[in-house]
């Protein structure tokens, strides 16, 4: 008995030995945090001197923390988010890619300093963001929350809370502010603006200036069913509160939907370390007590028909109705009608034949057709007139030194063969509505960004076709740094066309000639980067303007036979004599 005691008690100690060396082994203990350690965690878990006093500090740290990235991927996007500030520092758009980058198309564009999208400052939009670690609490697959405490300015202390969720197939998402004072005592309190959430500097894609014609920003409002495009320069704020407030770009736009009681919006464009010119927007929330809960929605992606019309419809998931959001993308003014029926002709035609190169051909055509008749009519004003120009010349040489006298023997010699001299204008007048819109649809519409239309030579319809690129040199003062082929094309029409148009009378005249050649030539220069859509536009309509002259001076020609054949007298012929 007392053999096996000793026996169990050997193999209890020889059993507990071998488990004390595995656990060293495998789980060593934690090595203690030394004071210097310590402090740099400390430090770096709290938030930089802001710059009003009034603001909120972080509370004492519960544990120490690290900066943490979550990330968050629907079919749509790819979102990252910090836990510094809780902010957003990435959203790229799955389906479209920066043509410049070969990346991801990103939608916030950083300056020196660094992207924090969404970030909450404690005052007016001239406090520092915090930049204090923040908790985070994954709530699903598409929703994530960041959490921290903070002290007030009179005493307490309240919780700050960023919740972000988005949804599967769509580029809204939807953001929740909270500030929750609990049960302190005093409850927090602040005295001019409770927060400021800003998104910004820049949205994307990245670009190398605005120029105001190839790329741009414009700031929109949307309030009592009008929409208002809001003119900033440096920081414009915006004294009423709309429905939503939008920044756009060419193809892509932020649009923000606060669902607050009350706020006050601002925008901003100044430039800034890095950013040539920024476009933050801001929405200050005003003072509260105790506790709030601010939910805001934010669309940030392609300003098209498809992305944005849901939201009038009722099929999102926000089941958002009427909030007019495709306005953004939609030109306004008297020529916003046109063109969106232009845009609607050539969707259809795209429908029919998949490329919208041939698309942007077949409805150059048809603008073509449609306005023959008042190119016909135009055409046939300026063929009156050069048989009508001997005449106005014998009366201007006449009473040269009485203009008077000869401006009411002009109108009686009008009169007299009922001719009008405004006919040849009126038809190139009406005719310009339809020019300015075409080219506001071939250099914004959005379907034509990444259009191919023929492989090798023009890939993208928003772009500037190339053949040869000699780039890092650039061409001086001109920048090109691209030999391209549709440029020399449209030059090539446009002195055709001059040419064949050309009349009898302006042939001899110096200042005509100068027209002809030199205003092509200098077109050559402005449009030598313009979207390659475009030019394509133009080439067509030269080309087919060429057409219809042709055959409209063929026209013509062939009546003013027919009418002096049947001028000419008939003479019968001799009766041959009889022998």
């Amino acid at each position: 008995m007392e053999k096996r005691t000793l026996l169990a008690v050997v193999l209890s100690v020889f059993v507990i030995s071998v488990y004390w060396v595995i656990q060293g082994v495998l789980f060593p203990p934690r090595q203690p945090v030394s004071t210097e350690q310590a402090a740099s965690v400390e430090t770096e878990a709290e938030t930089p001197p802001l710059p009003n006093p009034g603001a909120a500090e972080p509370a004492p740290a519960t544990e120490a923390a690290v900066e943490k990235i979550v990330t968050i991927e629907t079919p749509l996007l790819k979102v990252a988010l910090t836990s510094v500030g809780g902010d957003m520092v990435s959203y790229k758009l799955k389906e479209h890619r920066d043509r410049d980058r070969d990346d991801l198309l990103e939608m916030i564009l950083s300056g020196d300093a660094g992207a924090h999208a969404f970030a909450v400052a404690f005052g007016t939009m001239d406090a520092a963001p915090t930049r204090a670690l923040f908790h985070d609490r994954r709530l699903s697959d598409y929703a994530v929350e960041f959490y921290r405490d903070f002290t007030a300015p009179g005493g307490g202390v309240f919780r700050l809370t960023k919740r972000y969720e988005f949804k599967p197939q769509e580029y809204m998402f939807e953001l929740t502010v909270i500030l929750d004072g609990g049960h302190a005592v005093p409850a927090f309190n602040f005295s001019e603006a409770a927060y400021t959430l800003s998104f910004g500097p820049q949205i994307g894609p990245a670009f190398e200036k605005l120029d105001q014609r190839y790329e741009y920003r414009n700031y929109f409002t949307f309030a009592n069913g009008k929409q208002k495009q809001e003119k900033v320069t440096d920081v414009t704020r915006v004294v009423s509160r709309p429905a939503w407030a939008a920044v756009a770009g060419k193809y892509f736009t932020l649009i923000a939907i606060p669902h607050v009681n009350q706020y006050d919006l601002a925008f901003s464009a100044k430039a800034e370390p890095g950013i040539p010119s920024a476009s933050r927007l801001y929405l200050t929330r005003p003072a509260l007590n105790g506790r709030a809960e601010d939910t805001y929605r934010f669309y940030l992606g392609p300003k098209n028909q498809a992305s944005l019309g849901i939201y009038n419809t009722g099929a999102n998931g926000f089941n958002l109705r009427d909030m007019e959001l495709i306005k953004v993308a939609n030109t306004s003014g008297f020529l916003g009608p046109l063109e969106t029926a232009l845009k609607w002709l050539l969707g259809f035609f795209y429908r029919i034949v998949p490329n919208y190169g041939a698309a942007i051909i077949f409805l150059t055509v048809l603008v073509k057709l449609i306005l023959f008749p008042l190119t016909k009519k135009g055409s046939e004003s300026t063929l009156r007139m050069q048989a009508l120009s001997p005449r106005i010349k014998e009366i201007q040489e006449k009473y040269k030194d009485n203009p008077q006298k000869m401006n009411s023997e002009m109108a009686e010699f009008y009169k007299k063969e009922g001719y009008n001299p405004v006919a040849g204008c009126l038809p190139m007048l009406l005719q310009f509505p339809i020019f300015i819109a075409m080219y506001n649809l071939f250099n914004n519409h959005f379907d034509l960004r990444g259009a191919l239309f023929i492989p090798g030579w023009i890939p993208d319809l928003s772009l500037p076709e190339s053949v040869y690129n000699f780039a890092p040199f650039r061409v001086p003062l001109l920048g090109w740094t691209d030999i391209r082929l549709l440029p020399f094309i449209y030059v090539g029409s446009q002195l055709l066309f001059g040419k064949v148009t050309q009349t009898p009378d302006q042939q001899g005249n110096p200042q005509m000639k100068m027209m002809l050649y030199a205003m092509p030539v200098i077109f050559f220069f402005i449009l030598y980067d313009v979207p390659s859509g475009l030019l394509l536009y133009w080439i067509m309509s030269n080309v087919l303007s060429l057409v219809q002259q042709v055959t409209i001076n063929k026209y013509f020609l062939a009546r003013k036979q027919t009418a002096v054949t049947a001028a000419e007298p008939v003479i019968a012929p001799k009766k041959k004599k009889r022998r």
